[in-house]
This record gives C-alpha cells, sequence and structure tokens, in this order.
C-alpha cells in the first residue's frame, strides 16, 4: 500500500465518524506533505479539523515516513467543486463563470445535474426608448461550469 492510498484511507474512515463533513481536495507534495481541505453542510469547525488531523497523525508512523500535515476547511473565496457544495449554498450568491460569459446571481436550486440561477439585468425596451429591469433565470447543467465561487455581501 502507497503513503498516498493509507492517507487516503484513514482521511475516508474519520470522515465516517462526522457525516456532515466532507472531503474537498486531499494532495500529498513530493516532500510529504499532506494537505486535507474539508467544507461541511453546516461548515467547518476547528475540532472538525483537529479530530480528522488526530485520526492521520495518530495513524502514521514517522519512523517509516516522515511528513507535515494540514488539515482545513476550504476558504470563502475557493470554487465549488461538489454538488453537495452547491446544494448547501442554495439562497448564496454566486459568480459563475462559464464559456462564454461571467453571471452573478443568486442560487435558487441545485440538483444532481444542474443549478438554477436568478438575477435582475437591465435590457432595452422591447417597445420604445431606454431601458427595464428584467427577472431572469437560467438553469446550467455543472458539466458547463469552468467555475462558481460564493460572494460574500456585507
Amino acid at each position: 500500500m502507497t503513503f498516498k492510498d493509507k492517507v487516503n484511507g484513514l482521511v475516508i474512515e474519520a470522515l465516517l465518524e462526522k457525516p456532515s463533513v466532507f472531503l474537498i481536495d486531499l494532495t500529498i507534495t513530493d516532500s510529504f506533505k499532506i494537505i486535507v481541505n474539508l467544507d461541511g453542510d453546516n461548515g467547518v469547525a476547528l475540532q472538525d479539523c483537529i479530530d480528522i488531523s488526530r485520526a492521520i497523525e495518530n495513524n502514521l508512523d514517522r519512523e517509516e515516513q516522515d511528513f507535515s500535515l494540514e488539515v482545513a476547511s476550504v476558504g470563502v473565496g475557493s470554487p465549488l467543486k461538489m454538488v453537495r457544495q452547491y446544494k448547501k449554498n442554495v439562497g448564496r450568491t454566486l459568480i459563475v463563470k462559464l464559456a462564454t460569459e461571467t453571471i452573478e446571481a443568486e442560487l435558487v436550486e441545485a440538483n444532481d445535474n444542474f443549478i438554477i440561477l436568478s438575477w435582475k439585468a437591465r435590457e432595452a425596451k422591447k417597445l420604445g426608448k431606454g431601458k427595464e429591469t428584467v427577472q431572469k433565470r437560467q438553469e446550467i447543467p455543472y458539466v458547463e461550469i469552468k467555475e462558481a465561487i460564493v460572494t460574500v455581501t456585507f
């Protein structure tokens, strides 16, 4: 079993104890720095990171392989990578980059195949001069999304 396989198994096993927390990314560098990024349906508490860190560190032998370990939650500005992240962010504003355009809109629905965004836009009036505000709604399959980031508003 490779070092990466062993670490991956330990992370999966530790996450079974915390069903609301899920793995976003696991990276092991050439210098054996283990980087674990987590997210959670209700956020990630510091204790969650500590528990996952201990589960990994207590089951690896530094005599066998020296390593460094970093366990953290994904940052606010981190791109969404999993369907589960979209589902937990329904009702929030996203910046979604597609191949041809970038849309900043409210995420009103997320299922296993696509998201639905809703926003207001200014468009030319159908009759007469000037612009009017219209409500837009667009269904976007996940495969078309290049990047999506939750915006933070104060």
